[in-house]
């Protein structure tokens, strides 16, 4: 019996989902859109194509969503070689390692981006497995990712938690019948992330580390 620890990534063990509201709205400003930094930061952890309609609405000129993602992919770029980790982040995917926990992220970064992002946090040893937005064809809060991801760990959804800092990651994870675990640090209230289907909440993944032994993973079936 395999035991899955799914993590998003932005938001969940890098401090990135700042940088990214500020490059969707410059990305957003260049084609003549005004949106809110507030409404961007709602939508962080949607899929670009998703989360430009989630903005733009169904009635936007589809043919700008590729300009519109590659603007805010280019000035995206302009961080990878400073993307900063969250505290304990390293720390706590090396301890669920060390429990014998699978650890598998997942995210719709790739490429270059998500190369990044693994440079950042620093625990390759601790990662099995990563599924990106180029392994599936639906992005959250489609629960695909999150099956995709037990099916590389080769677990069920009853041997795994999922820990995520969006209502996005919480209702994929949700969907796919895996116990859902909500941080703080990307900075979403935490009443949002409740309704959306977390078991628990902390604050940042050091908050979870220290608490481990009477988080939803001390729940999961040996």
């Amino acid at each position: 019996m395999n035991r899955a620890a799914l993590f998003d990534v932005d938001g969940t063990l890098a401090d990135t989902n700042h940088l990214h509201v500020a490059c969707w709205w410059e990305a957003l400003r260049q084609s003549g859109h005004l949106v809110a930094m507030h409404d961007i930061h709602r939508a962080i952890g949607l899929p670009g194509e998703d989360l430009v309609a989630h903005l733009l609405g169904d009635d936007r000129d589809t043919d700008e969503d590729d300009t519109l993602s590659a603007a805010h992919d280019t000035l995206y770029g302009t961080y990878f070689d400073r993307l900063p980790r969250l505290d304990s982040a390293a720390e706590l995917l090396s301890a669920l390692d060390r429990r014998g926990w699978r650890v598998v992220l997942v995210t719709s970064a790739s490429g270059a981006e998500l190369a990044a992002l693994r440079r950042a946090i620093d625990a390759d040893e601790a990662i099995t497995a990563t599924t990106s937005s180029d392994d599936v064809s639906e992005g959250k809060p489609d629960p695909e990712p999150v099956l995709r991801a037990l099916d590389l760990a080769d677990a069920a959804a009853r041997d795994a938690v999922f820990v995520g800092d969006t209502v996005w990651d919480m209702k994929a994870g949700t969907r796919a019948e895996v116990p859902c675990v909500g941080l703080l640090s990307g900075g979403i209230p935490r009443r949002d992330l409740e309704e959306a289907g977390a078991r628990a909440v902390y604050r940042h993944p050091a908050d979870l580390l220290a608490a481990l032994d009477s988080s939803p993973f001390a729940d999961a079936p040996r």
